[in-house]
């Protein structure tokens, strides 16, 4: 799976999927129009001074609340390329990875801050910050292969593909 070497933006803990993508917006499952409104109830400018492949660091229970795939849908499509939280709300884990967003929990989230350069090592489990290196359970290779795949429905044709050969 590589390596992603981002930028960090932070966020507190408990942020639930109603800041990540509020429900006024959820009239469309269009990505590239939830992408548009990301954390806009958190930080209202953070998709402008955020970039393609920047990563967010946040605290316990990302992602809690509904279990609307909108969320990291929004996210991928606005190209945040990971999250880091000490830990996700179970539907948003598995949603994110059915989506194609690598998530990584990492109890020591708090020591990493907002501006940070980060470099995630996915395949050996580590998160490299300056000097500092934090160690996370590696993803299953099965999540794993989801996330090359781009998500469930992707990996899903893939295998169908594979069995018609």
């Amino acid at each position: 799976m590589g390596k992603i070497n981002a930028k960090v933006w932070k966020f507190k803990d408990n942020i639930d999927t109603d800041l990540i993508i509020a429900a006024r917006y959820l009239n469309t499952s269009e990505p590239s129009e939830l992408a548009k409104h990301i954390m806009e109830d958190v930080d209202p400018d953070f998709l402008n001074k955020m970039n393609r492949g920047d990563v967010i660091v946040a605290g316990e229970n990302f992602g809690c609340g509904s279990s609307r795939e909108h969320a990291p849908i929004a996210l991928k499509a606005a190209g945040i390329s990971a999250v880091v939280a000490k830990s996700f709300a179970r539907i948003f884990y598995r949603n994110a990875f059915n989506m194609g967003l690598p998530i990584f929990e990492l109890p020591q989230s708090d020591e990493i801050q907002e501006g940070d350069s980060i470099e995630i090592d996915m395949e050996s489990g580590e998160i490299r910050n300056g000097n500092n290196t934090y160690k996370f359970t590696p993803i299953p290779p099965f999540m794993q292969e989801l996330i090359a795949s781009g998500g469930l429905i992707n990996y899903a044709k893939e295998e169908i593909k594979k069995e018609n050969v």
